[in-house]
């Protein structure tokens, strides 16, 4: 019998605490699918996967309730769901360049930072990938860990413990729990991997409305659009101090311009058109990847990749699971299930998502355009609603409490000076 394992207390990091939290690497994992994608147009794809895959299948983690792979994705009704978690170890290779977080009194444990669900619905395909706070207080169920033992489940503990009580598949459990949806696949990645990620494929372009200087994780940058790539991708995806209000609220934003950046270079020529490119692309992120088994079949990577390669820049809808300050602790957060439950709805009748939310000075980005980078058309500035709406044309307006933007839409860092 599995022995119980009470769970540690974590620091809580929200809000102005000093510790940065980890950095948007997850999206490495949406890199590989689309890398797959350009190897198999070339019939070479099983060979090229099999042999990466070669170093995440050995730490393959099994979901809870994880059911075999069909042999077509389409099989699944609704859609699929493929959940990207960034953990904040340490590797040795990169220690030295995250200060405190490495060697201080906040270093012990790694937690999951950044959480994603990536949704991919079904014909006609969209793409939502929702980000959920870090110190989001919610209740953690009981998780066994890769040794065969569980912990406690626990009413009330902030997200990010998740992953230092029981690993990957504690976190996907946690997240099922919370919204519902069932998670296929699943997928961790660590610290370093965004030096690496922006290396190979040439950097990636950021806009700042305002300039940009925190001394939380050195990054300096002025005003205007920069291609960022290595430590100073690093040092934008990490920090919180230098956008919005300082908050991980306002980081989730800013990540999320740098998301809707990345996808739009994924899909474009300048990336999907350069094999060498691509396959540093798919090298480096499989070797810095932790992956449920349902994510270490190289046909399955490839299926994703063929999923998502076609769909439209307004349907890539990055959004902020909405939230509550948490009344026993303004440094946290808590669900807001009711516009949760309107905004999961939505995603599983596969409606075409408009966010509402005005962006005001608190937020990390502000909208720079509401021109559609695919099409050249202009779009409508959205009108503030306190509940979504479904119209007859198959748009749903999201309540305005549920922040994010589509990768058609071109946002800048809401930048500030830290001193």
């Amino acid at each position: 019998m599995s022995a119980k394992i009470r769970r540690r207390r974590t620091v809580a990091r929200h809000g102005q605490l000093r510790t940065p939290g980890p950095i948007g690497q997850v999206l490495k994992i949406i890199a590989v699918a689309m890398s797959v994608v350009l190897v198999s147009g070339l019939g070479v794809a099983a060979f090229v996967a099999s042999d990466l895959l070669n170093t995440a299948t050995a730490g393959a983690v099994e979901l809870d309730g994880q059911k075999p792979v069909p042999p077509d994705l389409g099989e699944y009704e609704g859609g699929f769901d493929l959940l990207l978690v960034g953990t904040d170890n340490c590797e040795e290779k990169y220690a030295h360049l995250f200060g405190d977080r490495c060697t201080g009194p906040d270093s012990g444990g790694t937690l999951n930072d950044v959480n994603i669900l990536m949704h991919v619905s079904e014909e006609p395909r969209r793409i939502t990938a929702v980000s959920f706070p870090r110190d989001l207080m919610l209740p953690i169920p009981e998780c066994t860990r890769p040794d065969g033992s569980t912990t406690y489940a626990m009413s009330k503990q902030p997200l990010n413990s998740a992953y230092m009580d029981a690993g990957l598949n504690c976190v996907a459990s946690t997240i099922t729990e919370l919204t519902g949806q069932d998670i296929e696949f699943a997928a961790s990645v660590t610290f370093g991997g965004v030096i690496e990620i922006t290396d190979a494929i040439g950097g990636v372009d950021v806009c700042l409305a305002n300039p940009i200087k925190d001394p939380h994780t050195g990054l300096d940058m002025k005003a205007g659009t920069h291609t960022i790539k290595g430590l100073e991708a690093l040092q934008f995806l990490r920090t919180r101090h230098g956008v919005g209000d300082g908050s991980d609220l306002g980081r989730i934003g800013n990540q999320q311009q740098y998301m809707s950046s990345l996808a739009r270079k994924l899909i474009s020529g300048e990336v999907l058109g350069n094999v060498p490119v691509m396959l540093r692309l798919a090298h480096t992120a499989l070797s810095n990847l932790e992956a449920s088994t349902s994510l270490t079949n190289p046909t399955t990577l490839v299926q994703i990749g063929l999923a998502v390669k076609d769909v439209p820049f307004e349907d890539i809808v990055f959004l902020q699971y909405p939230t509550y300050e948490d009344p026993d602790d303004v440094n946290k957060v808590v669900p807001d299930y009711e516009s949760a439950t309107t905004m999961w709805d939505a995603i599983n009748a596969n409606r075409q998502l408009q966010v509402t939310h005005q962006n005001t000075a608190n937020d990390g980005v502000v909208i720079e355009d509401q021109t559609s980078t695919e099409t050249g058309g202009e779009t409508t500035t959205p009108t503030p609603t306190d509940t979504a709406t479904p119209s007859d044309d198959g748009v749903e307006a999201l309540p305005d409490n549920i922040k994010g933007n589509s990768a058609a839409q071109q946002t800048c860092s809401n930048g500030n000076v830290r001193q």
